[in-house]
């Protein structure tokens, strides 16, 4: 099999990395937020491609289909999708509280705030 037949992998590996990239090098709060984001939608695109069955039909017991598409994987991701928007949202609720607070969503400032206090 070629590297193109597993063009799904490295959309993942890149989304990963530059979701990785972002919380690590960025130190403004939203930023990392949306790097965390990305990095949960790699997970989410392997799962589902992961969970794919060429040739796979829906769970409905019918004559003629003889090969069945598991349908756990995307039942579970629509799960992680809900709970994920929701922490994103705890994360944003987060960030503007910490804004009203301390007038800042930079990392060091933050840090240099804390420190002199």
């Amino acid at each position: 099999m070629s590297s193109l037949g597993l063009y799904n992998y490295w959309i993942v590996i890149a989304l990963m990395m530059v979701g990785l990239y972002a919380v690590i090098a960025r130190g403004h709060l939203v930023k990392k937020l949306i790097g965390l984001t990305l990095f949960q939608t790699a997970v989410f695109f392997l799962y589902i491609s992961m969970g794919f069955v060429h040739g796979g039909a829906a769970p409905i017991l019918s004559e003629g289909v003889a090969v069945y598409s598991n349908p756990l994987p995307h039942v579970l991701i629509l799960t992680a999708i809900v709970v994920g928007v929701a922490t994103t949202a705890l994360g944003l609720a987060l960030v503007v509280r910490i804004r009203e607070a301390y007038g800042s969503v930079d990392e060091d400032e933050l840090e240099r705030m804390d420190s002199d206090a």
